[in-house]
């Protein structure tokens, strides 16, 4: 079994066709074939159903393939420690960010990552938590931004930055007179909230007392912005994260009030798997989050120090 052969699985499982798998890891149909086949006669198993149509792995081969990101991701590991030892920023770098950050992170994250660190082939896809969790623990992706505590004793959590919710209230509902929103007595049946899945959803109940929390009236959308453009249409309010503000136009941020007793904030962190090693990586992505967040949020440790593993 070499290592060459679990990537020409990877690359099979990922296209379901020989041909294509071929062409992603630069070599012919047969000798793609010729070694997948040698893989599964030394394990003595079927790893892929041919009769299937794409084809499809087996339900050994699904375990076979789970495992193989995971031997990938650490033999990939061995090379970075070298990298580390001679300071090197190099290699590629797959990422995650759930929705609810990624609008106000990425577009300058990805500018400025590829102008400071040009040798990194960088690969960034929004994904929902439970998702990321999944990817985090097969090894497809290095590393995760999301909001925590998470309280996986798998995964170590580097927080970046604290941002606080406020309330965007139209003008025709009555919260629109108050100069701040209490977070735990929110008239539920007026709140606009994000579908099941995301996060934020989670955190804005977190925050409602129980007896509000249960009330079966909550109007849902898909994204932040959308929640922004439903109360301006239909009235009501929703919670937005601080960053969505400078999204807003003047007109739009007279709609904002403040959450209040007590403040409520979300803590956001890089996650990563506890035997990552690149640093270097992990550092580089850090200082170009710390670019473009305000000053006032970020976390106090990560102000003064690099991260060290």
């Amino acid at each position: 079994m070499t290592l060459q052969q679990l990537e020409y699985l990877l690359a099979l499982d990922k296209t379901r066709h020989f041909v294509k798998a071929a062409e992603m890891c630069g070599v012919t149909q047969p000798t793609l074939s010729a070694m997948i086949q040698k893989l599964e006669d030394e394990l003595d198993c079927f790893i892929f159903d041919r009769r299937q149509h794409p084809i499809a792995p087996t339900a050994i081969g699904r375990k076979i393939i789970e495992q193989a990101n995971v031997i990938l991701f650490n033999s990939n590991q061995l090379r970075q420690i070298v990298l580390t030892e001679k300071q090197q920023i190099t290699g590629a770098l797959q990422m995650a960010v759930i929705p609810t950050i990624a609008a106000y992170l990425l577009p300058s994250f990805i500018k400025n990552f590829r102008e400071d660190y040009p040798t990194v082939s960088l690969r960034v896809s929004e994904m929902l938590t439970g998702t990321i969790l999944e990817n985090l623990r097969t090894a497809q992706i290095d590393m995760a931004i999301l909001a925590t505590p998470l309280n996986n004793s798998n995964l170590l959590e580097i927080p970046l930055y604290y941002e606080k919710f406020v309330a965007y209230v139209a003008p025709s509902d009555p919260l629109y007179c108050e100069t701040e929103v209490p977070a735990h007595h929110l008239p539920l049946e007026r709140l606009w909230i994000l579908q099941d899945g995301h996060c934020l959803r989670n955190q804005v109940f977190n925050f409602c007392d129980d007896e509000n929390r249960n009330h079966e009236t909550v109007y849902e959308a898909g994204s932040i912005d959308t929640l922004v453009q439903i109360v301006d249409a239909n009235g009501g309010f929703t919670i937005i994260p601080e960053l969505h503000i400078h999204l807003l136009s003047d007109k739009q941020k007279e709609n904002l009030r403040n959450l209040t007793a007590p403040e409520v904030t979300r803590e956001i962190s890089i996650i990563i798997r506890t035997d990552f090693v690149k640093e270097g990586m992990l550092n580089a992505v850090a200082q170009c989050v710390k670019k473009q967040i305000p000053e006032h949020m970020l976390d106090t440790h990560l102000k003064k120090f690099a991260i060290r593993l």
